[in-house]
C-alpha cells in the first residue's frame, strides 16, 4: 500500500474539496461545456472526487476503475449516438481519466485521450484547476468534432458534479 496516497486521501476534505471547486469555477466549467457542445454533436461530463474513503484505498481502486464506475452511473453511456465523453477528476491525486462511449472506438486513440489527461495532469499540478479543467473540455470538443461535427440535441447536463 502507498502510504503517502493513504495520506493524501485521508487529508483531503469536503472543504478542500469545496474550496478548489467553488460555485465561480463550477460555473466557468459548465460555460467551457456549453460553449464547446455548440460546435460539435457529441455530450461531455465531469465528474470531481475529492478522495477515496479506506476501502477503496485498501482495495487499491485505481482513478481508471473508478472513472468507469461513474461514467455507467451517470449513464454517460446513454446518448443517441454513443458520443458521450467523461472527464473524470480524482483530486486528491490530482488524477485525470477520460472515458469515451464506444461511438469513439475506431475514431480516437487512447493516446489522443492519454494526451489530454496528462496536460490537464500538468496545469493541475502547477495549481490551476479551472484552466485545466477548461482546457481540457476545449480538447476534447477539438477531438470530438472531427466525429460529431454536427449538432444536436443536449442530451447530458453540462454542469459538473462534485462527487
Amino acid at each position: 500500500m502507498n502510504f503517502v496516497r493513504v495520506l493524501r486521501h485521508l487529508s483531503s476534505t469536503p472543504w478542500r474539496l469545496q474550496r478548489a471547486f467553488d460555485d465561480e469555477t463550477l460555473n466557468a466549467i459548465e460555460r467551457s461545456i456549453a460553449h464547446s457542445e455548440r460546435v460539435h454533436g457529441g455530450e461531455i461530463r465531469v465528474a470531481i472526487e475529492g478522495h477515496f474513503g479506506a476501502s477503496e484505498l485498501i482495495r487499491r481502486v485505481s482513478a481508471r476503475a473508478r472513472a468507469l464506475q461513474v461514467f455507467a452511473q451517470l449513464g454517460v453511456w446513454d446518448t443517441e449516438a454513443n458520443n458521450g465523453v467523461l472527464i473524470y477528476v480524482l483530486w486528491a491525486d490530482h488524477d485525470v481519466e477520460i472515458v469515451a462511449d464506444r461511438g469513439f472506438n475506431a475514431r480516437v486513440t487512447a493516446q489522443e485521450w492519454r494526451a489530454v489527461c496528462r496536460r490537464m495532469e500538468q496545469l493541475f499540478a502547477n495549481g490551476d484547476r479551472k484552466q485545466a479543467l477548461t482546457e481540457g473540455i476545449r480538447e476534447v470538443g477539438e477531438l470530438i468534432a472531427r466525429h460529431y461535427p454536427s449538432l444536436d440535441r443536449n442530451e447530458l447536463p453540462d454542469r459538473p458534479i462534485v462527487l
